[in-house]
Formats: C-alpha cells, structure tokens, sequence
C-alpha cells in the first residue's frame, strides 16, 4: 500500500468528471488499496479517484470516523438511487484544507454502486454517511462543497482559495 498525493483546490483533475470503470482489475483493486491507506494516514474520512490524481469513478470512505465500523466503503460507479430530507452541517475536504462551511444535503441517500468483486451493492446512509456518499459522489462529477455554498460565501474565501491553488 502507497500514499497518494492529494490534489489541492486549482488542480484542473478535481473539476473532470471522472470515467466509468469498465473492468475491475489488479490495478483498480490496488488503487482502492492506497486510497485507503491515503485517507487513514492523513485522518479524512472519504477521498474520490479525483482526488488523488485518478479521474476514474472509484471512492473509499473509512467508517470508523462515521459510525465506528472497521469494514471500508469502496464503491465503482457509484449513482445516487433515491434521497430525502435535509441536514445542514458543516463540511470541509481533503483538497480543500482549512476551510469549513455549513451545507446543506440530503438527511438520508441511497446509492447503488460495484464493489471491488464486480457484485451490485446497494448503500443505504443517514446523517454523515449520507453527507460522506454525497460529497464523494460530487468529486467524481467534478463538483467540489463550495460549489454548494452561496456565491457571496465563496466570494468571501476566494483569498483562503487563491492560496491553497498556489500552494502558499
């Protein structure tokens, strides 16, 4: 297992939509492997294929943040089935480091998806695992938390952004 490097808010791979994964092979299952690896050693709970340099539709999420589960979420071509509900609760991400603002998102979600054998798994998530599907499943469309925020709001980051892009 590797670390990956995180790409940073500015790095034009967070805004792609990532491609669907055709086969599930050695090295997608090696790619789950260190995403994982990625998201523990640096204390996050989710992190997407975009996010370490990989447009692919992959994403890990480590549950013991969330609700104490040993057992990773991995999940392949993941699409949201069915939402309800509303939560507002601060959020912030990997690839944006520093900042934390309150959004708005579903309270309950579930999201179908290929887990690492290739088998249709259903995901059912309240609360922060919902919010955790949410925001993963926004990074493989290319969609980061702010994009959720108002634009007075993003406008008021814009000096944390500009330098969180430029590496300062």
């Amino acid at each position: 297992m590797a670390i990956l490097k995180l790409r940073k808010y500015g790095d034009p791979i967070l805004r792609k939509k990532a491609e669907e994964i055709k086969v599930i092979d050695e090295e997608i299952k090696n790619l789950a492997s260190d995403m994982l690896a990625t998201v523990k050693s640096i204390g996050g709970i989710g992190l997407a294929g975009n996010q370490v340099g990989v447009a692919k539709r992959i994403f890990v999420i480590d549950r013991t943040h969330i609700d104490g589960e040993e057992e990773p979420i991995i999940l392949i071509n993941p699409e949201l089935v069915e939402f309800s509900g509303n939560q507002v609760i601060e959020e912030g991400c990997l690839s944006a480091p520093g900042i934390y603002e309150d959004v708005t998102r579903a309270q309950k979600v579930r999201v179908r998806a290929l887990n690492l054998e290739g088998k249709k798994v259903e995901i059912e998530g309240e609360r922060l695992l919902s919010r955790a599907l949410l925001h993963e499943i926004d990074h493989l469309n290319g969609v980061l938390f702010i994009d959720h925020l108002s634009t007075i709001k993003r406008k008021l980051l814009g000096k944390k952004l500009r330098k969180i892009s430029t590496g300062g």
